[in-house]
């Protein structure tokens, strides 16, 4: 996968600090491609490198800009070159780049001069002009090390930029997906760091969209401090620890008062229009995601992948005869481990976070995954309150019971094989605990009429989670790839 990086680079120490991180991770065979006009600063940067790469910040590093190439032993040999004069691609050979690109490091200025001599694998570092300083574009594949060193680098141009560049970090409790949330410590203020690279299936800029619009009316997303949208950091109001799901395991008496409010946030949520351009999937999406389930947990507990047809059949037609209805923007992990406790009026008291993108969706949708979470039992009684609650006040329809039931069984389905896939391709087997519970919610949602066809398909498909099916699954823990 390709990783890319846009750095604001204010200072020439900047600069000079993304050569030494440049250095640190560069190996034999390594090319990397400077690229810009004239006093952008390719030279600048190429002799911070080749000095940190030697250990000598006072080694005399001549432009190579008439002898062509300059080099430099170490281990393995660097080569300096400017291409800047060079009148064909094919004077490539006669100056042996071609056969350092194999062994040795090489820093390449104006690299478009080396036509299609040009390493498919090099790390690409375009430079331009931007205010007092520069900015920098690295694009590379590969190379997890330097990637990761690069990444943690531009977030130190951000949190420098932010005035929060001495903060101590804490790692926050992290969810299924790649992103991470880290709070920051200064003084007597803290803050948190969402941490989202590009390329995640959950885009930063979507993130601030939905919590912006969250706060318009009138529901306590954390409000955005600084945003670095390229890159995929914000940082963010810290709206605490006092989160439900922990809340309860000292206070369970607590347990109805904070459902209700759970949702009558909801409800206010899906009363407000939703946000423009959000996705709207169709009942043939929203089976297909459920089909995790045969690809990762019946495959991990069995070692066979069933033909997924007659179920995603079955389930898209239960979606449109029970499942379809207005649209309204969905929370997608909505339950009490992303919910907060906060000091504040009415249902502004909920602190929302980990809304992720957000997209258009059924109203029960949320209530599934909030009264169905796969993290927490929750007493039948309070269920069955909520339920009546959300149901009086949004004005639902005889189909009401049905649709709970429709989407639980998604849900319960999608979950199975996310839950699954963590263990098998990611590595992480905690989340096999909760499959047992996943099942039984499922095996529930089942048993209403009108999805006995998908009922008699789910008997026969899926393996009950028992300690048999888990220990085989945990024996597999990371051999998925």
């Amino acid at each position: 996968m390709q990783v890319a990086l846009i750095l604001d680079l204010p200072t020439p120490e900047a600069t000079e600090d993304l050569a030494r991180v440049l250095a640190g991770g560069l190996q034999a065979g390594d090319s990397l491609l400077l690229e810009g006009p004239i006093g952008a600063g390719k030279s600048h940067l190429a002799r911070a490198l080749i000095r940190s790469r030697l250990g000598n910040p006072s080694e005399e590093v001549p432009s190579p800009s008439f002898t062509l190439v300059q080099t430099y032993p170490g281990d393995p040999p660097i080569w300096h070159a400017d291409l800047y004069r060079l009148g064909h691609p094919d004077e490539v050979l006669e100056l042996g780049l071609d056969a350092a690109f194999e062994t040795d490091i090489t820093l390449v200025e104006w690299p478009d001069r080396l036509g299609r001599d040009a390493p498919a694998d090099a790390i690409r570092v375009a430079l331009a002009p931007a205010g007092e300083g520069r900015r920098a574009t690295i694009r590379l594949s590969g190379r997890e090390a330097l990637a990761v060193a690069l990444r943690e680098f531009a977030l130190a141009l951000f949190l420098a930029r932010c005035g929060w560049a001495a903060a101590e970090r804490e790692p926050l409790a992290g969810d299924a997906s790649g992103r991470r949330f880290i709070r920051l410590r200064r003084a007597d203020r803290t803050a948190v760091l969402l941490d989202n690279p590009p390329g995640l299936a959950d885009r930063v800029d979507d993130y601030v969209k939905i919590g912006r619009h969250l706060r318009r009316i009138g529901l306590s997303a954390p409000e955005i401090f600084a945003e670095d949208l390229a890159n995929g950091f914000l940082l963010l109001e810290d709206l605490g620890d006092d989160l439900l799901s922990r809340r309860l395991m000292t206070r369970p008496q607590e347990e109805a008062a904070l459902y209700a409010l759970a949702c009558d946030a909801l409800v206010q949520m899906q009363a407000a229009p939703a946000p423009d351009g959000l996705p709207n999937l169709s009942a043939e999406d929203w089976a297909e995601a459920a089909l995790l389930a045969l690809s990762f947990y019946v495959r991990g507990a069995t070692g066979q992948t069933p033909d997924p047809g007659p179920l995603r059949a079955a389930l898209v037609q239960a979606l449109r005869a029970f499942g379809d209805g207005p649209r309204v923007l969905i929370h997608r992990d909505y339950f009490m481990g992303n919910l907060l406790l906060l000091p504040r009026p009415g249902t502004a008291a909920l602190g929302l976070v980990d809304f992720q993108s957000g997209q258009l969706g059924q109203p029960v949708y949320d209530l599934v995954s909030l009264l169905q979470d796969a993290r927490r039992d929750v007493a039948p009684a309070v269920e069955a309150a909520t339920k009546a609650r959300f149901a009086t006040i949004t004005g639902a329809g005889p189909q009401f019971q049905a649709a709970y039931a429709v989407w639980g069984v998604q849900r319960a389905l999608r979950i199975l094989g996310i839950f699954a896939r963590l263990c098998l391709v990611e590595g992480r087997p905690a989340y096999l605990d909760h499959l047992p519970r996943v099942m039984r919610d499922l095996r529930r949602n089942l048993a209403h009429p009108g999805l006995e066809k998908l009922d008699r398909l789910c008997e026969g498909l899926l393996p009950n989670p028992t300690p048999k099916v888990l220990s085989r699954l945990r024996s597999q823990c990371g051999a998925f790839r």
